[in-house]
């Protein structure tokens, strides 16, 4: 199937929801109903992992956080699945 690169660029202009995940755990209701201020919820993810990048819910990079002046950015370190694209594929 060849993408023409016309009808593609149309799809540039799509907006998607581009999401990084810190971590993750499971818990019962009743502690997260517990929750308050200066709670901590201990993740899944170890202070040395890459984090998820994620658009639309789907995996596309992992990176890590940059801080930039007073504001946190994100350093992507590798996409997800680019390395198993077939040849000849953009």
């Amino acid at each position: 199937m060849t993408i023409h690169t016309r009808g593609f660029d149309l799809l540039k202009e799509v907006d998607v929801r581009l999401s990084v995940e810190l971590g993750r755990t499971d818990m019962k209701l009743k502690d997260v109903l517990a929750l308050g201020e200066e709670s901590v919820v201990m993740l899944d993810r170890l202070t040395d992992e890459l984090l998820d990048v994620m658009v639309n819910g789907k995996l596309i990079a992992r990176g890590e956080i940059v801080a930039e002046g007073n504001r946190f950015g994100l350093k992507i370190i590798e996409m997800v699945g680019a390395e198993r694209q077939p040849e000849g594929a953009a």
